[in-house]
């Protein structure tokens, strides 16, 4: 079994994230191996909130070109926490 930490990398913090958590949606870069139940848990854990609902989504790396060879970005796998009206997590500050 994996520990909190383990599950939750880190919060992923773009533009459309950004708008997201206006509505309680937050993202975040889990482990690869992590399914829907441990994602709630650990969120419930660390943040000390209430998770309604939990979409995950594996993002395949992308072929980019440096100098004369191809490298590929990594793969990641990303959830999506909706959590219920009222809970509010404060991502910026627990980075």
């Amino acid at each position: 079994m994996m520990e909190t930490y383990e599950i939750l990398i880190r919060p992923l913090i773009t533009e459309k994230t950004t708008k997201q958590m206006a509505q309680g949606k937050y993202t975040f870069i889990v482990h690869e191996d992590a399914n829907v139940q441990m994602i709630k848990k650990a969120v419930e854990e660390a943040f000390n909130v209430k998770v309604k609902d939990v979409n995950i989504g594996k993002v395949f790396g992308k072929k980019k070109r440096v100098r004369y060879a191809f490298v590929r970005t990594p793969t990641y796998k990303k959830a999506i926490v909706t959590l219920y009206p009222g809970y509010k997590i404060d991502v910026i500050q627990n980075v």
